[in-house]
């Protein structure tokens, strides 16, 4: 069994840091992070906040991290999936750690870059703005999912994507609002759309992947 194979001490530490980081923001932020949990039923926080958007903000910082700790931790499980041959290390999972916030750092600065360019910043920040919000809530939602997976359910390809199913609907539930609320946006420029869903919302993870896989 996985668990036999290597220890979940580095885990549970970097899912309570994940934990310690949301409550810090219930902490901190308590009427925001009240509105943001209400982000699948209603517009209010997405409303409110957009307007008041800043370079680094503490509250999406804290969700961040803690995002990026449970995709990584859930990438790690995928891998040992898939490459049952493959010994737990530090190296790697830092590798999966640093890749992941790489990923999603790069990617906000060209489409900041690109907004510059094209003079379309509102546009943009706001694009950005709805879709880290709702990474962030399923960000949430990998708490449970990878406690489960390291304590409870024993981890296999099947079980773990059932249990991103409820993520994976947010995701598409999030697409799909920003869709509807950019959509005489989107149609008026569909080629540079499609070519935008290509270079930056589906090639870095494939990148990801190739470059976990080689090291």
């Amino acid at each position: 069994m996985l668990r036999e194979i290597f220890s979940n001490d580095i885990f549970t530490i970097l899912l309570l840091i994940g934990l310690s980081c949301v409550v810090l923001s219930k902490f901190l932020f308590a009427v925001r992070f009240s509105d943001f949990i209400g982000l699948l039923t209603n517009s209010k926080y997405l409303n409110i906040y957009t307007r008041d958007q800043k370079f680094i903000d503490g509250f999406e910082s804290l969700l961040f991290i803690n995002l990026v700790l449970g995709i990584s931790i859930t990438s790690f499980l995928c891998y040992k999936c898939l490459h049952p041959e493959a010994l737990f290390e530090w190296v790697l999972i830092s590798k999966i750690i640093f890749g992941i916030a790489a990923i999603f750092i790069v990617k906000v600065m060209i489409e900041r870059l690109l907004s510059s360019i094209f003079e379309i910043d509102e546009i943009i920040e706001r694009y950005i703005f709805q879709k880290s919000s709702y990474k962030n809530f399923g960000g949430l939602l990998l708490i449970p999912i990878n406690a489960l997976l390291l304590y409870s359910i024993h981890p296999t390809t099947e079980s773990i994507l059932y249990l991103l199913v409820p993520v994976l609907i947010i995701n598409l539930l999030g697409f799909i609002r920003i869709l509807r609320s950019n959509q005489n946006l989107i149609i008026s420029h569909f080629f540079y759309f499609i070519l935008y869903l290509c270079a930056l919302e589906i090639a870095p993870y494939i990148l990801l992947y190739k470059y976990i896989s080689n090291n």
